[in-house]
């Protein structure tokens, strides 16, 4: 995939997540903020952090979550980006994550 392509299903990808994000954020606990193309979710109870940022030079989205990094792939078949260990699209994979730190069932609506 050349740099413009990547460009732009990253872009979209990164845009429709900070949406969906931004509806539930006070339904789960969070504040949401961009910077820099990078989106950071920040936690009180339980403490935590995540950034989600588009990686140019691995053609790849990093998701930095629960003490690990998760590297996502974009997938032609899904029309996503996609966690290859586990098949996971990038709105499935975000809502275990949400789920995981803050104990309750998180689901994009």
């Amino acid at each position: 995939m050349d740099e413009h392509t990547f460009q732009q299903h990253a872009e979209a990808a990164i845009e429709r997540l900070k949406r969906a994000l931004y509806k539930i954020e006070d339904a789960v606990g969070m504040d949401v903020e961009e910077r820099g193309g990078a989106l950071h979710l920040a936690f009180d109870d339980p403490p935590g952090t995540f950034v989600i940022s588009p990686n140019s030079a691995a053609r790849q989205i990093w998701i930095s979550a629960l003490c690990t990094s998760f590297k996502l792939d974009y997938s032609e078949a899904y029309a996503d980006f996609v966690l290859a260990s586990t098949g996971e699209p990038l709105f499935p994979l975000i809502e275990r994550l949400l789920t995981e730190q803050t104990g309750n069932a998180v689901e994009f609506g």
